[in-house]
């Protein structure tokens, strides 16, 4: 597994938080936590940092409404914590010829409302994201490279038409199509309420407060095993302070970003615990190139130099996290291992400030809040750092996360704030997914304009053979090192705080699914 979860032991615990705390003084902490948690037939409550942002499984693309919907949605198959696929809806796949899928599903899935699922559904939740004249227009597009649509052979039968490299559409497919009902999306005039959920998965919606929780409980008619958590309610917090709080009093049975500094507090309590797994997420630090200064690539490159991410990683982070270099995480097809983290040097940061001619230059840094881990302390840090540069003024703010999003992953930089942080996972482990929406022109997090960059994206979509792709790749990703579209920071730590009598491992892909829990 791409980094192992582990619960950590106090020697590491201590060492990574630098406490010099007493073994008395943590069981004093320890005391104030309520040990008055859900049991295992009672309600289990996981609060995120952000909630879900929309309840069309076909209409986002972040991982809290993913954690949310894929309860209710069922993902087609299972992809493993190593990367690979297991049937799941989909019983059995294969590739008629270079341009099609075949997919066989099964013939005993019914959604929460009654109606059964066949090969229609599946091909309309594909056609909807690449069709616009089908149904109400998906937000997913770019998440099928490729596909130019699919139908339904018969009634368990689904044919993909695609233009891509086969593992390509198998992954992304695997990833975010979601089934929803033909039948029962047509007959919305928009997009779902937020009362209005119809999937096939392990749970149905018992009651749902927008904006701020929703509480689903097990489908009786569920096809496969029904999870042993029989009631979940999942919620936003995007305050750090408040999940701990709430692990602590028992309000939550599951937390996610829990802050290095709390690590230790959560770990020596008798009925919590702190797991984690290095995920397959980078936080970056973009620069749009369609406006002064991030046109220049010194500039971009400066930037770099100006950020001490060793220092963010160790002052900041407590040490959880490591240094990056491309962009797509270690662990990902086509990442290239030849290539180093950019050094702190303030120095090479204002010489190549001057040659950029962007001198005495103000600029501002915006992050959310709540959506990564300390991420508006690793953003603050950074804009401080590069404040320090003698040649560039950098403020910082604080802007929510669903506007951030909604101006910079609209695939017009124009609108995209002109520097900002954000974090990018990569569930399907090839680096299409974390070049393609970022550096092809119409894809959603388009922010980047390089022409020679783009078409070779391009052409490894259509490159079969793996070691000849797998080496276009990490050429592309040696690029976009030198081009600098981003400061490139940290691969992202997850830290859970979890009850300790609850069997579950994370995942490095950051997915939450409930019916893979017991206690």
């Amino acid at each position: 597994m791409q980094g192992a979860n582990h619960s950590l032991d106090r020697r590491t615990l201590l060492r990574r938080t630098g406490a010099a705390t007493s073994i008395a003084g943590l069981a004093a902490i320890a005391g104030c936590i309520d040990d008055s948690g859900s049991d295992g037939d009672g309600e289990f409550v996981v609060t995120q940092g952000e909630f879900a942002s929309t309840v069309d499984p076909n209409g986002h693309n972040d991982s809290p409404t993913y954690n949310v919907l894929d309860q209710v949605y069922e993902p087609l198959w299972n992809i493993t914590p190593d990367g690979e696929l297991e049937p799941r809806i989909v019983e059995e796949w294969d590739h008629p010829d270079d341009n099609t899928m075949e997919l066989s599903i099964r013939d005993d899935v019914v959604f929460h409302e009654g109606e059964d699922m066949t090969a229609s559904d599946i091909a309309y939740t594909i056609n909807r994201a690449v069709d616009e004249e089908v149904g109400i227009v998906s937000e997913q597009a770019d998440r099928y490279p490729g596909v130019t649509g699919a139908e339904a052979e018969d009634e368990t039968t689904v044919l993909i038409e695609h233009e891509s490299v086969p593992s390509i559409v198998e992954f992304n497919v695997a990833t975010v199509a979601t089934v929803a009902s033909e039948e029962w999306m047509e007959g919305l005039d928009e997009q779902p309420a937020n009362e209005e959920l119809n999937g096939t998965g392990p749970y149905q919606v018992e009651e749902y407060t927008p904006g701020e929780e929703i509480t689903l409980t097990t489908f009786d008619d569920y096809w496969g095993e029904v999870p042993d958590i029989e009631q979940v309610r999942f919620r936003g917090a995007d305050q750090a302070s408040t999940r701990v709080s709430e692990l602590e009093t028992g309000e939550s049975d599951l937390i996610v970003n829990v802050p290095p500094s709390d690590v230790a507090t959560i770990d020596e309590t008798d009925d919590a615990e702190i797991r984690t797994v290095t995920s397959l997420r980078n936080i970056f630090l973009v620069m749009p190139n369609d406006d002064e200064p991030f046109d220049s690539q010194e500039f971009r490159q400066a930037m770099n130099y100006a950020v001490d991410v060793d220092a963010i990683i160790n002052n900041v982070l407590d040490g959880f996290g490591a240094p990056s270099s491309q962009p797509v995480p270690e662990g990902i097809f086509g990442y290239n291992d030849e290539l180093d983290p950019y050094p702190h040097d303030p120095d090479e940061a204002e010489a190549l400030v001057e040659e950029s001619g962007y001198a005495d230059v103000e600029i501002t840094l915006e992050s959310p809040e709540g959506r990564y881990l300390n991420d508006t302390e690793v953003a603050e840090t950074a804009a401080q750092q590069i404040d320090e540069l003698d040649n560039v003024s950098c403020d910082f703010q604080i802007t929510d996360f669903e506007s951030l999003t909604e101006s910079s992953l609209d695939a017009d930089p124009s609108t995209s704030p002109d520097f900002f942080l954000i974090g990018w996972g990569n569930p399907t482990y090839d680096s299409d997914y974390g070049l393609a929406p970022w550096f092809v022109s119409g894809q959603a997090a388009y922010n980047f304009e390089d022409e020679d960059i783009e078409e070779k994206i391009l052409e490894s979509q259509q490159t079969a053979e793996p070691d000849e792709r797998e080496e276009l790749l990490q050429e592309i990703n040696a690029d976009l090192h030198e081009a600098a579209p981003w400061v490139y920071l940290h691969r992202e730590e997850s830290i859970y705080g979890i009850r300790s009598d609850v069997d579950w491992d994370p995942r490095a892909d950051e997915s939450i699914f409930l019916d893979e829990m017991s206690r």
